[in-house]
């Protein structure tokens, strides 16, 4: 039996079905391709391509709309802005009047926010993708080619692609796209976010996933990250069984987080706005853990006003009555910058620039208004309000951030534990706040000195890896010795066999993507607390990410009831 090919899991669920590869590939024009002397003509007709681009994308995202895809309208309106940039449009002119032909002047002037986009840290560069298709798809248009799109089927098939554009991603029909399989992408990108939207399975980040032909019949796992090649019937239906038998365990009523043994682990939603929140009460949300509030301030000239953040706050606190509402102040520099703001100059390496706190206190006006408009939504408000710094280092930076919440009238001030040295010195953060809220991705990334962009060190980005749970430990421990809170927000937070073991390190608390939530429920409510502890220590003590994952496994027995 041949072994599956493994990616990454970004959207759960099973789909079986022959091969389709995403059609039109468009050629980068050639380098040296000069026009014959009549800029303003070349210069009118690249930007008529990006106009056309950018309608035809706010038409995509309306019919996405209509299908109730608010995600999917959201990001194609998004990428519709993107086409409509008065820089990208200034960069393509400044092309044709050196004489460089149209769709190479389009060509070059995505190059350079593209290179901008690579390395700018993860919000920005799983952006990349988005840039390129509205590059492709502008080209295109002025080269007379067709456009880039999803290839029509006279029967269901899995959609094959080395990525996907979030164009044709918004619109797929999930009865005839059973499943879909990339090369590049990741958890973050745009695609996998609509993928988890529309319910269809999906692998992202599958070594030569497009040399598969068109017609393989394939089997895809969206929840374990593999593909079968050419699967036998048995094997099709036996996966469809095991899908089948998870949403039925599932499907029951929610309930707390909890252990077998009734240990409570509060399971909350990762949300970026009032939006989101509808979905995390569908899959059973305790609360908030991580309230992203930059997405209020990206893509922006001007701040928000004080009232438009007050009633953005207050949407989100007023869904959870009795609950916990986690909010992260402005996580603004580096990999999301503001218009609005002054960039901190030239950086290297953004990701280890002025970046979350550091950048608020640059600009401790901005901190200080989001601080007093959170305390003016929370007042009378049924749920309980905590408030976190990003990127905090060490015990001085986490008291003047408490100083300044307490200041505003906010009473639970909290550090997100991200950088390296304020794991390892969490026992001095620990005495200035009032909770923890470990980041697994910036954790992982610092830790490990590995972009999380660079695909060529995807074995370093792992959160199973020994000295990662160390690093969990040791900041979990003082919170508990101190009787505070220690929650995880990362992207290992969703995992739900590394949810039991982080449970097991003593973390009191998991937030995650509102689709991840009953699985990780599920997972917990088989195993007790002494199970998730064993597996926890057996992790630690294992020298690879792979060992630490297969000897967490051996300890929690109830994996297997949800086909894990």
């Amino acid at each position: 039996m041949p072994e599956p090919l493994a990616g990454a899991g970004v959207s759960p669920g099973v789909g079986a079905g022959p091969v389709r590869t995403i059609a039109g590939a468009v050629p980068e024009p050639a380098a040296d391709a000069r026009h014959g002397g009549d800029a303003a003509a070349e210069k009118a007709a690249a930007l008529a391509a990006l106009e056309a681009v950018a309608a035809d994308l706010e038409d995509r995202g309306a019919q996405a709309g209509e299908r109730g895809n608010t995600s999917g309208m959201e990001v194609l309106n998004a990428q519709a802005l993107m086409a409509r940039d008065p820089g990208l449009a200034d960069g393509v002119s400044a092309k044709v009047d050196e004489g460089v032909a149209a769709a190479r002047a389009v060509y070059e002037a995505f190059g350079v926010y593209r290179e901008m986009l690579a390395g700018a840290g993860e919000y920005l560069a799983a952006r990349v993708s988005d840039l390129d298709d509205i590059r492709d798809r502008a080209i295109a248009r002025l080269l007379g080619l067709p456009v880039p799109g999803i290839p029509e089927s006279d029967e269901p098939f899995v959609l094959v692609a080395r990525d996907l554009a979030p164009a044709d991603t918004a619109l797929l029909d999930p009865a005839m796209v059973v499943a879909f399989v990339t090369e590049e992408g990741g958890p973050t990108s745009h695609t996998a976010i609509i993928a988890r939207t529309l319910g269809v399975p999906a692998v992202v980040a599958l070594p030569g996933a497009t040399a598969l032909a068109d017609g393989t019949r394939v089997l895809v796992d969206g929840a374990a990250g593999t593909v079968l090649v050419e699967p036998a019937e048995a094997e099709i239906a036996a996966a469809r069984a095991a899908a089948d038998a998870r949403t039925a365990l599932l499907s029951g009523p929610a309930g707390p987080g909890a252990t077998k043994d009734g240990h409570a682990v509060p399971l909350l939603a990762n949300i970026g706005g009032p939006r989101d929140v509808e979905q995390a009460l569908a899959n059973g949300a305790e609360g908030v853990g991580l309230y992203r509030t930059e997405f209020l301030f990206l893509d922006r000239s001007d701040p928000p006003s004080d009232a438009e953040q007050e009633e953005a706050y207050r949407a989100v606190l007023d869904a959870f009555p009795g609950g916990k509402v986690v909010v992260r102040t402005l996580d603004a520099g580096a990999d999301k910058p503001l218009a609005f703001l002054p960039p901190p100059g030239d950086e290297p390496n953004p990701a280890l620039g002025e970046r979350g706190l550091r950048m608020a206190r640059s600009h401790p006006d901005v901190l200080r208004a989001q601080l007093a408009a959170l305390a003016r939504a929370a007042a009378g408000t049924a749920a309980r309000l905590e408030v976190m710094a990003p990127m905090v280092t060490d015990a001085e930076e986490a008291a003047a951030f408490a100083a300044e919440c307490r200041t505003a009238g906010i009473e639970r001030p909290g550090v997100m534990i991200e950088v390296p040295a304020a794991a390892l010195r969490a026992g001095d953060l620990v005495t200035e706040v009032e909770f923890f809220s470990i980041g697994t991705n910036d954790l992982t990334q610092y830790a490990c000195a590995a972009d999380r962009q660079i695909g060529g060190l995807a074995a370093f980005q792992d959160p199973w890896r020994p000295a990662v749970l160390d690093l969990v430990a040791m900041t979990a421990a003082p919170a508990e010795g101190a009787g505070k809170s220690c929650g995880v927000c990362g992207e290992a937070a969703g995992d739900p066999v590394l949810a039991c073991v982080l449970v097991g390190l003593g973390v009191t608390t998991l937030s995650m993507s509102a689709p991840s939530l009953p699985l990780v429920r599920a997972a917990l409510s088989r195993h007790t607390l002494d199970e998730c502890r064993t597996a926890a220590a057996a992790a630690r003590a294992a020298r690879t990410a792979a060992a630490a994952k297969e000897a967490a496994r051996a300890h929690l027995p109830g994996l297997a009831e949800l086909g894990l």
